[in-house]
């Protein structure tokens, strides 16, 4: 056989035209087949036997199974010369019982095609199914990256925002407790002072008239005056906001008078 014929045997098995050529080349570096230009064969037939037919397929990448059946048609068409002595675990070209009419019945063929045709149409719907499944989870996985991306933006934003808030209430607290510390320095001075001229104020023209120090009648009761006092102590009591000098001078008064 010649590196014409058995291209053409390659490409009538189904095998595609670059790995026909690749496989060519390597059975004619292996002496397996002769280079001869064109030209006619003296014979129709191109292969010696069905056991060197199925080793070349096999040889070539074609399946024992798919093999089988090429064999038996080339052996119709008289292309292949003798019947050879290998038996094949799944059927024998030998065997006068091989279901040949399967091979000669072309209703038969179109249902088994139309079946593999059914299964090829499944499975390319399998396949994309899975193709979508796994377009649909690249873009749900996008999406959440996208989000925490945002919740990661948002996030910063509120921390400087806080840190602003803070250093702003930092400073206003700082501002009030100058504030206070400088209002207890002028209450501290105002005490000295009130303190000083409660001490150097001149006593009432009448001393031990309480009466008339509380503003009541001549003729007020020591019931009433004792109230009129005690109205006095509320007001001036330092704890209701009062002034301590005042508090004391007018409760020397009142003790002055609940001992007369």
């Amino acid at each position: 056989m010649n590196t014409e014929q058995a291209f053409e045997i390659l490409k009538d098995a189904g095998v595609t035209e670059d790995v026909s050529i690749d496989t060519v080349r390597r059975w004619h570096r292996e002496r397996k087949i002769t280079y001869e230009g064109t030209g006619h064969r003296s014979t129709g037939y191109i292969l010696e036997d069905t056991d060197q037919a199925i080793n070349m397929l096999k040889d070539a990448g074609v399946t024992e199974s798919t093999g089988i059946q090429i064999v038996q048609r080339w052996v119709r068409e008289g292309k292949i010369q003798n019947i050879g002595t290998r038996k094949p675990k799944t059927e024998s070209l030998s065997n006068d019982t091989n279901p040949k009419w399967f091979l000669n019945n072309p209703g038969v063929q179109d249902k088994v095609i139309r079946q593999l045709q059914v299964r090829i149409k499944a499975q390319d719907e399998h396949i994309r199914g899975i193709e979508k499944l796994h377009q649909d989870s690249i873009n749900a996985l996008i999406q959440q990256r996208n989000k925490l991306k945002k919740e990661i933006i948002n996030q910063e934003h509120e921390y400087s925002e806080l840190q602003r808030e803070t250093k702003k209430l930092l400073k206003e607290n700082i501002n009030l407790h100058n504030e206070l510390l400088k209002l207890k320095e002028e209450l501290s001075r105002g005490d000295k002072s009130d303190s000083d001229k409660t001490e150097i104020a001149p006593p009432p023209s009448k001393p031990n008239d309480y009466r008339y120090k509380l503003g009541l009648s001549k003729t007020a009761s020591q019931k009433e005056v004792l109230s009129g006092f005690k109205k006095l102590l509320i007001l001036t009591h330092p704890d209701h906001g009062g002034n301590a000098a005042a508090f004391h001078y007018i409760k020397k008064d009142y003790d002055n008078f609940r001992k007369s």
